[in-house]
């Protein structure tokens, strides 16, 4: 039996019975040795006792599952500062700007600033206290301190400002990194029929569109989505990234050779919270430089420029932002409105020939350094104009699917008005939707468009609201709506 084993089991409370005690303690023991667990099943002997359930559950949750197919990668809290691949100095530079700014703060309030373990950084903040850069305030509970930046501090953290004002969250290096990346790649994930009508379910997707569908999501590598506006394509592509797992985790900053990379946008990533964060003590056993989002779905559309797909630098902080595609690794990158950008098709193109094709792509760092990093994420283009009028054979050759978004159906158009109705508070009849077909659509000769039931009922939402009339679909509303909606197109 391991120490680590031995260390444990004495934490666990005597239970009547040798073989239920026998039971609980094999799966302490289990976990100990680092094997993994098949199955967190809380045993049928604690079941109830919700003393014991907790601490079951706790020790499952610092040792980890690695079995856990919907997290395989959990960053786990490092005892060391050499864990962190920090060195002092880099820590140092991170609390003394941060003091410079506040003046003075709890000893558990810069590290929750900084993202360094209190059981780490407490030592250092002693020291330095010892090297007259920072002194005791007050006294904090648990043996903490109210620690504020002095005059022989406040030189060294200007000087520190000078190189770079960032003083967030302390930085994960490059191979922690692109390690992450590895264990949550969308490479090799499989979609099914089952999952696809799962993330699309708030959809109306034809069973041809979802055989379409599938083979290019599972393919990992890119599509092309066309058809008219308005049918969809840009709905279709951000719940793609749905098809792939719920979360990923991703460093909040990444730290090359000097350089503070922000990778964590709140813009386009959404924080999944851990409720085991917070409070005086942090119990979830992860690693707080790292952050759980939503696996992201990123769309770039006609305002999309080339310094978005490197890594820029603000001249006057020394900060620098992550690419597009840096921050959409592990999901999904959207170029809505492909071929309309400001930036000529070719130069995007000739930017990403190499990546999509190898999986990897080149970042130049202002240091003048390059390094490579991974391109995994699905590219998904959607335009309205024809893929084979934007871009040559090679690369059409290197987006193996092109995925029409046809037209919707007479009975597909009805059936979208049923949904959408009641979706926007409006009463109806089916006769009434025929009357708008056959009048404002066949008599026309007006294409369907999937977007036009919503947008027609929401004018005729808007037009009973005028009126103060009940809100019902009549005839009159619709002639009104069609004659607004159309009046230029």
């Amino acid at each position: 039996m391991s120490d680590r084993s031995k260390t444990l089991n004495p934490e666990i409370p005597p239970l009547s019975g040798s073989d239920k005690s026998s039971d609980l303690q094999d799966v302490y023991v289990e976990a100990g040795r680092g094997g993994v667990v098949k199955k967190q099943v809380t045993p049928e002997v604690i079941r109830g006792n919700q003393h014991l359930e907790e601490l079951f559950r706790r020790v499952n949750s610092l040792l980890g599952d690695h079995d856990d197919q919907a997290a395989p990668f959990l960053p786990r809290v490092p005892d060391t500062l050499e864990e962190m691949g920090l060195r002092e100095d880099d820590a140092q530079k991170l609390v003394l700007k941060f003091l410079l700014q506040k003046g003075s703060a709890l000893g558990r309030e810069i590290s929750n600033q900084v993202k360094i373990p209190f059981s780490i950084l407490f030592p250092m903040l002693k020291d330095w206290k010892n090297e007259q850069l920072v002194s005791y305030r007050a006294a904090g509970e648990m043996g903490d301190y109210v620690f504020a930046i002095v005059e022989h501090g406040r030189e060294r953290a200007r000087k520190f400002n000078e190189e770079c004002s960032y003083f967030g969250s302390a930085p994960v290096g490059l191979p922690e990194y692109l390690k992450a990346m590895e264990m949550q790649t969308i490479a090799g994930k499989e979609a099914t029929e089952e999952d696809l009508q799962q993330a699309f379910s708030d959809l109306l997707i034809t069973e041809t569109m979802f055989d379409r569908l599938g083979p290019a999501i599972n393919s990992g590598r890119g599509m092309f989505l066309f058809g008219e506006p308005g049918n969809g394509k840009t709905s279709i592509a951000e719940r793609i990234t749905r098809c792939f797992g719920d979360s990923v985790w991703i460093p909040r900053t990444l730290g090359i050779d000097g350089d503070i990379i922000r990778l964590f946008d709140p813009g386009v990533h959404e924080e999944l919270r851990n409720e085991q964060v917070g409070g005086l003590f942090d119990l979830s056993g992860v690693d707080p430089r790292w952050v759980r989002i939503r696996r992201p779905t990123i769309v770039a559309g006609g305002e999309l420029t080339m310094n978005e797909l490197e890594v820029t630098q603000n001249p006057v902080t020394k900060i620098c932002e992550a690419p597009l595609q840096l921050k959409s690794n592990c999901g999904t990158l959207v170029i809505d409105d492909f071929g309309r950008q400001t930036m000529p098709v070719d130069v995007l193109l000739n930017r990403w020939i190499v990546p999509l094709e190898k999986r990897f792509d080149y970042l130049n760092l202002p240091s003048g350094k390059k390094i490579q990093v991974p391109f995994d994420q699905l590219i998904i283009f959607s335009t309205n104009l024809e893929p084979s009028d934007l871009v040559d054979g090679a690369f059409l050759r290197r987006i193996p699917y092109k995925i029409e978004v046809p037209d919707p159906s007479r009975e597909h158009f009805r059936k979208l008005f049923q949904i959408m109705a009641p979706k926007v508070g409006l009463l109806y009849d089916i006769a009434d939707i025929d009357y708008l077909i056959d009048t404002h659509y066949v008599a026309k000769k007006r294409p369907f468009r999937n977007c036009q039931p919503r947008d027609l009922l929401q004018q005729v939402r808007n037009f009973c609201i005028y009126k103060k009339s009940p809100k019902v679909v009549t005839r009159e509303a619709l002639d009104f709506a069609v004659e607004n909606y159309f009046s230029m197109m």
